[in-house]
């Protein structure tokens, strides 16, 4: 079933048009990878799809409801790749703040607080400030914030960046925990070991255009570094011969 579907999303920035006829959807309880080189414009079709940035054209469906309505923006969420958290919280208070968006009682806020610095393994620094965090501190610290609400669909825009190989294992680990709770997670990267270990499908953003969409990994042949670099080499020559 389709939880996410986006169709002809077109994007313009002073003269030019940076994203071009964008489509491709996403299935529920898997993990979708959205792959791309540099200067793909891949963060900027996130914002597009959650509504941070104005559309020229588009049709998006999210959780079978035309684009966001009210109860869909309950139920997804999203971690953007660089991190703004309010450095003089510690990592208990800033949950908290969070957690206050949605309908929890306060009994039911504490036990997923709890629950969250479990997952994220920060229990022990829970009532540190985030201005003493490391980088890859505060990257667990926005996963956790990102699935207070138990969302149906999430966004992770390069959740895995700075962490090394044991935390990016760790946070491997938690996607799969959370495809198997029910989370369908879209996710944005382009470290293709990270996409070969936990990814169904991919599609791969390049220069603003879809060239790859909703490929089954099961289904590609050769590494998928191999696979990337031959379409994006393809789509490049193709438009030189144009």
């Amino acid at each position: 079933m389709t939880v996410l579907k986006v169709e002809w999303v077109k994007k313009e920035l002073k003269w030019k048009t940076i994203l071009k006829n964008i489509s491709f959807e996403v299935k529920s309880w898997e993990v979708y990878g959205f792959l791309w080189p540099n200067w793909a414009w891949k963060t900027t079709t996130m914002k597009c799809i959650l509504g941070f940035l104005k559309i020229d054209s588009w049709t998006i469906e999210v959780l079978w409801k035309n684009w966001l309505t009210l109860e869909t923006k309950k139920l997804i969420w999203f971690m953007p790749e660089n991190t703004y958290l309010y450095k003089h919280l510690t990592a208990y208070e800033f949950l908290t703040f969070n957690g206050k968006f949605f309908d929890f009682s306060k009994e039911e806020l504490d036990k997923r607080i709890d629950e969250l610095l479990e997952k994220v393994w920060l229990v022990e620094a829970k009532n540190k400030y985030l201005k003493d965090f490391s980088k890859w501190m505060l990257q667990r610290v926005w996963l956790g914030q990102a699935i207070i609400n138990k969302p149906k669909l999430l966004f992770l825009d390069e959740p895995m960046s700075g962490l090394d190989p044991i935390w990016r294992k760790m946070v491997k680990d938690l996607l799969n925990e959370l495809k198997q709770e029910g989370t369908t997670i879209f996710f944005n990267t382009h470290i293709l070991s990270d996409v070969e270990s936990i990814c169904d499908r991919v599609s791969i953003i390049h220069k603003g255009n879809i060239i790859v969409k909703n490929r089954l990994l099961k289904n590609i042949d050769s590494s998928l570094e191999e696979f990337f670099i031959k379409e994006i080499t393809d789509f490049d020559n193709k438009k030189l011969e144009d």
